[in-house]
């Protein structure tokens, strides 16, 4: 019985017969000897030059066809996954390990040093390729957008016949970026705040999208209470005729805020508000009666403001007269002066906290809300 043999077509020496040697699309290379295979043979499948996109504002990343925020504080971890992706090894290499060896050459270029190893036909081979990886410096789109003072929407944070004060202006920025902070964790590049600034009116915030700046408008007003109205402008057109329109949202927050103490001129006395949602609420300082406005007064029921809770000084409670009424040491004259005893205050204490105003003192609660737990 005759044997099979086959020899190398480049050398003429004889070789293994291959399984596959007479199948249609066989794999001529299995045909050469070890020696001519390897004579061609590349483990290592390495570009000539890498090039990296960041943006020099952001730090991020181009990737295909878009920019994508790494968090890198620099580019080397970078430059070592983008040469992971360029190389490529021989599809008939087997138990394949490499290791890469970064040098920073200057402050845009790292010249990556890999060490391939494999097995071959039972055959280990070691390549080692150095490639130079530049980084690209640019200006994302977005950075490019907020740099050109692009904007979609403006949230305006207004106070209702006031106001707002520095504590909410602060607050509300607080709120704006925490928002947009959620939508950058979630990968949207088109979130960001253009520029927020103060006025005599208040504070301005210009949005990168109109529904975004629609959510942080109901978020300033979830919080401290108040509306939000919006207000369309058309801007331009786009190149299918299409309308494009910025709108104005104002957070308009409401008249009084707790810790306000108001003249309702209904006889009943003033009350310190403890809540401006819904329909405003408060307490009575006369009767420490609790008050909620009616659905028709909402949040801005007719009235004036006496003070506020801070404006509230400490003094001397001098004597308990009854049920309605205690003595208290007034803290301009130091004149006993009668006024009403509401509930919450204590008999027993030896200062009492007061505000003054044009209708005399009035007895505060220690705390802006005497009777918050109750409502919890």
């Amino acid at each position: 019985m005759s044997e099979s043999r086959q020899f190398c077509p480049r050398c003429g020496d004889p070789v293994e017969r291959p399984p596959d040697a007479d199948l249609p699309g066989g794999d001529t290379q299995a045909a050469l000897c070890d020696s001519c295979y390897f004579d061609d043979f590349e483990l290592v499948d390495a570009p000539d030059r890498i090039e990296v996109r960041v943006c020099s504002q952001c730090g991020a990343v181009h990737r295909g066809n878009r920019w994508v925020d790494v968090g890198a504080q620099d580019y080397t971890d970078i430059a070592v996954e983008e040469t992971a992706e360029a190389l490529g090894v021989h599809i008939e290499a087997r138990e394949v390990s490499w290791g890469v060896e970064p040098e920073q050459v200057d402050q845009n270029t790292i010249r990556m040093h890999a060490l391939f190893t494999g097995l071959i036909r039972e055959t280990p081979l070691q390549e080692e390729v150095t490639v130079p990886v530049y980084i690209s410096r640019e200006t994302c789109d977005r950075c490019g957008r907020i740099a050109g003072d692009y904007w979609a929407s403006l949230v305006q944070v207004r106070g209702a016949n006031r106001t707002p004060t520095p504590a909410e202006m602060d607050r509300a920025e607080e709120i704006a970026e925490d928002y947009i902070a959620e939508r950058e964790a979630t990968g949207d590049r088109n979130a960001f705040i253009t520029s927020a600034k103060r006025g005599d009116d208040g504070l301005n915030m210009k949005i990168s999208t109109n529904q975004m700046g629609e959510a942080i408008a109901h978020r300033i007003v979830r919080e401290f209470g108040g509306e939000v109205s919006a207000a369309e402008t058309l801007q331009t057109e786009d190149g299918d005729g299409n309308e494009k329109y910025r709108v104005t949202f104002v957070a308009r927050l409401p008249e009084f805020t707790p810790g306000d103490v108001i003249d309702l001129s209904d006889g009943d006395g003033p009350v310190l508000v403890t809540s401006a949602h819904g329909n405003l609420k408060g307490v009575r300082v006369e009767t420490g009666d609790r008050y909620e406005a009616s659905h028709e007064e909402g949040i801005a029921p007719d009235a004036r403001k006496l003070g506020t809770h801070d404006d509230g000084e400490s003094t001397t409670l001098v004597s308990v007269e009854d049920a309605r009424a205690v003595q208290v040491l007034d803290p301009k004259t130091y004149e006993s002066t009668t006024v009403p005893r509401p509930d919450y205050l204590d008999p027993d204490v030896d200062e009492v906290r007061v505000l003054r105003s044009r209708a005399g003192l009035h007895v505060l609660p220690d705390e802006r809300d005497p009777g918050e737990s109750d409502d919890a």
